[in-house]
């Protein structure tokens, strides 16, 4: 198939469709209703762009705004091929709707056997999840703002979607004109012709439309204006006067708030409310709502009042009984023990696994007489989100049909959320995606929106906003799995690794997120989930006989895909494990990983890169050292040098860090470097403060001053600097995190020789 025939150009009423991603259904879930609804004066060109009675573009915005840059770096794209100015783009945000998904994108981060090192061998899980793929792509076409896969999604889609308008254009300027349309130009936003005509995009639109685009062609790279320069995010000034609209600023008419409070016992429901007519009679208080316990919502009690803060004080006030748990209580000190036993004992027996990669012979290599064994074990802590923005979601349920307003990643799974809590079809939901203030991927499930629709149904029809308390939100939280690792290498007498086996362990996130996100699964979901083994099993080394594992646990503890999601406890494992091989080797832990990056030249550019830039071996302050990390991760490679030193009471300080990165081609510079200082903070913060540490079921952190955030005199100074690439473009907004944790451990251990295998680093 050619590139051009994703799209669809034939219009459609109200516009046409646009196959943008693989494997999504050609029509909307919903019915026949018009992808782009259609204002005076109008023309939709296909499910992306439309162009108005004025010239000015409208493109359909199916990405959540969360910090990223994504409401700048999409427009860049379709502004570049359409040779028109980006403050002339306006987005119209329609990520609800199955067309606009980027299920490929998801599938690539499914389950199974990423490296099959079995040719041939296919087990059940294997062709279940092949089962569930179909699903996806056939009944959901999910949509999602995760990954880091919105540039890489619409990095062809988007342009060729802009390209086909702009061929269209120049096509109906030609049989207008009656002039070739080899001779006719366009530019910002107009189409001309030497001979003097010309004519603005909203004064060729209707015709165009239904012009043929012919043979489409992206614009050559030398003829970029806008990819690769640094430009100024579009949504600076909202951000800054306030006018942006996050899901808190919501404010529809008639307007009521309800605050909620679930058991304190991870599983547990509230039994008997033993004051409520009492707390019905404070001031401002209309209503309490039990919520039931569903798929993917927490059981729990909410208070609809006139404000937040009646809202919030009434529902502290009840004295609720709380069932426990049915299958019994938690403790995260247990937990982190029996995932050390599950690795050391996998890494023992080294068989009955499921491996990801498995070459050579590992067990031979470590018989080898006088070889010389490395052996380590390393965890990682669950950890929360802690996005800014505490959860919360606005809905109306009126006359039989449901509105809302989330700050979410995933607005298909939302809507279906909403659908099931209040029993109506799809078909019944209007979603308002809103900004996001800050996602991490814990907007990736929907449990608020269940929870606000459900509050929602008991109002007699006005709005409702549901807010979690920083307390609700840090207690119940789909957290980054706790994991272990045990590493074993062998080295030869040149100190070079000859092989490499790692055992981890830890809960699998993608079947619980399947269990309780997706409506038609019923039932338990058990996949093998490459997530929880990423970045150990797609390491860059050349080491010849290796054997990566991992055994999927299942704590009880609820689990959630988090910023970098397995990459970012796995860097720490692999990346600390490899310091420790230069370190039995004798060798400087730059040259010893470039010696093993023979066969990946951009990833030893990369590392030099950032070596340089560092001052790599030259001297330092008295009292801090460096320590240097590489890792790749959402097709991004990434390395930083951290310049560290320890405070009187022992607590690590981050001077500097430098960071060198190869994501591709890069759509905005600045938008880069802002992700990875964005990154290297929010990975800084878990580094050196991040931790859930749960007793008899109950999450001890409660607020920020149990789990705190890096403040702003604790940042170290970051430089970012990118590589040149014609490469396509990879993720950037989750890969500046993985390596932040390891460079700090590895420069800790320079400072006081003693290996920190245990995140966080404080103690």
């Amino acid at each position: 198939m050619k590139r051009r025939t994703l799209l669809l150009g034939a219009a459609a009423t109200g516009g046409g469709l646009l196959l943008g991603w693989a494997l999504l259904p050609p029509r909307s879930r919903l019915g026949d209703r018009a992808l782009l609804a259609l204002q005076a004066g109008e023309v939709a060109f296909n499910g992306w762009i439309k162009i108005a009675a004025d010239g000015g573009v409208a493109l359909a915005m199916n990405r959540s705004e969360m910090g990223q840059g994504v409401h700048t770096a999409l427009p860049m794209l379709v502004a570049e091929e359409l040779d028109i100015g980006l403050d002339r783009v306006r987005l119209m945000q329609a990520g609800a709707d199955a067309v606009y998904g980027n299920v490929a994108t998801f599938v690539a981060s499914l389950p199974f056997h990423p490296r099959d090192s079995e040719p041939g061998r296919r087990t059940a899980a294997v062709k279940g999840g092949e089962w569930v793929v179909a699903k996806l792509a056939r009944e959901l076409g999910i949509n999602m703002t995760g990954a880091s896969t919105s540039i890489v999604d619409a990095w062809e889609p988007l342009r060729l979607a802009a390209a086909t308008v702009r061929a269209q254009l120049v096509g109906a300027a030609s049989l207008r004109w009656r002039l070739p349309k080899e001779e006719i130009v366009v530019h910002g936003g107009v189409v001309s012709h030497a001979s003097g005509k010309r004519a603005h995009f909203g004064e060729l639109a209707t015709a165009a439309a239904g012009t043929p685009a012919g043979d489409v062609t992206l614009k050559p790279r030398a003829a970029w204006t806008l990819i690769g320069r640094d430009t100024p995010r579009t949504d600076v000034v909202a951000k800054s006067n306030g006018s942006a609209v996050y899901g808190l600023d919501v404010r529809p008419e008639g307007l009521l708030y309800a605050a909620v409070r679930m058991c304190p016992v991870l599983g547990g429901a509230p039994q008997r409310v033993g004051n409520e007519d009492e707390v019905l009679r404070r001031p401002g208080v209309l209503r309490l709502v039990r919520l039931p316990a569903r798929a993917g919502a927490t059981a729990g009690v909410a208070v609809v009042a006139r404000s937040s803060w009646h809202a919030r004080q009434a529902v502290e006030a009840l004295a609720i009984d709380w069932a426990p748990p049915p299958a019994g209580t938690v403790d995260s000190k247990a937990i982190a023990a029996s995932l050390e036993a599950t690795a050391r004992d996998a890494l023992a027996h080294d068989g009955g696994l499921a491996y990801y990669r498995s070459g050579g012979d590992a067990a031979a290599a470590e018989r080898e007489a006088g070889a010389r064994v490395v052996e380590a074990l390393y965890r990682a802590p669950y950890l929360a989100h802690a996005a800014l923005e505490p959860i919360n979601c606005t809905a109306q349920v009126r006359d039989g049909h449901v509105t809302v307003w989330a700050p979410t990643q995933v607005p298909g799974i939302a809507r279906a959320h909403a659908a099931r809590a209040a029993g109506v079809d799809e078909s019944a939901v209007t979603l308002h995606v809103t900004l996001l203030g800050g996602g991490f991927g814990r907007r990736l499930d929907a449990d608020f929106v269940a929870q606000a629709v459900a509050v929602a149904q008991e109002t007699g029809g006005r709005p409702v906003q549901l807010l979690w308390s920083r307390e609700e939100d840090t207690t119940h939280d789909y957290y980054r799995p706790a994991a272990a690792a045990a590493l074993k290498a062998v080295l030869g007498a040149d100190g070079r690794a000859l092989s490499l086996r790692i055992a981890s362990a830890g809960d699998a996130i993608t079947p619980r997120w399947m269990e309780r996100g997706l409506p038609w699964l019923a039932g338990p979901v058990d996949l093998p989930d490459k997530t929880t083994a990423e970045g150990l099993f797609d390491q860059p080394y050349a080491i010849a006989h290796q054997r990566i594992a991992h055994v999927a646990t299942r704590s009880g503890v609820p689990v959630g895909y988090w910023r970098s999601v397995g990459h970012s406890h796995n860097a720490f494992f692999i990346e600390s494990f490899i310091d420790e091989l230069a370190h039995a080797a004798q060798q400087d832990p730059v040259a010893y990983r470039l010696a093993l990056l023979a066969g990946s030249p951009r990833h030893a550019a990369v590392l030099q890169l950032a070596a340089v830039q560092a001052g790599w071996g030259s001297p330092l302050p008295s009292g801090r050292a460096r320590g240097v990390a590489l890792h790749e991760s959402f097709g991004s490679i990434v390395a930083q040098v951290a310049e560290v030193s320890l405070a009187a009471n022992g607590v690590p300080r981050v001077h500097r860090v430098v960071c060198a990165v190869d994501c591709g081609t890069v759509v905005n510079p600045g938008i880069v470097r802002q992700q990875m200082e964005g990154g290297i903070v929010f990975g800084l913060t878990a580094a050196l403060h991040g931790g859930i540490d749960i007793v008899a079921g109950v999450v001890q952190q409660k607020n920020f001053p149990e789990q705190p955030l890096l403040t702003l005199a604790e940042s170290p100074r970051i430089e970012t600097y990118l590589m040149a690439s014609e490469h396509p473009p990879g993720g950037v907004g989750e890969p500046g995190t993985p390596p932040i944790a390891p460079a700090v451990a590895n420069a800790l251990f320079v400072l006081t020789g003693v290996r920190r295998r245990v995140l966080p680093l404080r103690g």
